[in-house]
């Protein structure tokens, strides 16, 4: 999968996958055996049925769309707008972040051509696009506002 989606997921933790599937074992999602003549004790990892259940629930599930709590809000609301750093550069330093993350995705996409990365891709794309808009309008509200 990883190979798929090049570098547009965060590298795993090997050592958080292993946790995980320990987890899974213990919770009857699934099962392991020892992969035998192995001395790394490599283990073999299988979804039982009650895993197959859980994985079409979740799958299943809706995922939340609004996030109301935005780590940028909260820069510019307490720190910008309490007059502490000059909210137009927080914004024009946001922006720009959008505007490089926007760069990468176009290469990375360039550079793999995969159906399933483009689409990847063009979701994450297009809410950067969505995020640029909304600086725009913060500029407008908060910023220009003030300078009035």
């Amino acid at each position: 999968m990883t190979q798929r989606l090049g570098g547009l997921l965060p590298p795993l933790n090997a050592g958080q996958i292993y946790t995980t599937l320990q987890r899974l074992e213990r919770d009857g999602l699934v099962s392991s055996e020892a992969v035998p003549e192995d001395g790394r004790n490599k283990r073999m990892y299988a979804i039982t049925e009650a895993g197959r259940c859980e994985l079409e629930r979740w799958a299943s599930t809706p995922v939340p769309g609004t996030r109301l709590k935005d780590e940028f809000f909260m820069k510019l609301v307490l720190v910008g707008l309490g007059g502490l750093v000059d909210p137009k550069r927080l914004i024009d330093a946001q922006r720009r972040e959008y505007l490089q993350s926007l760069r990468d995705l176009t290469e990375v996409v360039r550079g793999e051509g995969s159906e399933i990365l483009g689409l990847l891709a063009d979701g994450a794309a297009f809410r950067l696009e969505a995020d640029l808009r909304w600086l725009d309008l913060c500029e407008r509200r908060l910023v220009q506002k003030e300078e009035r």
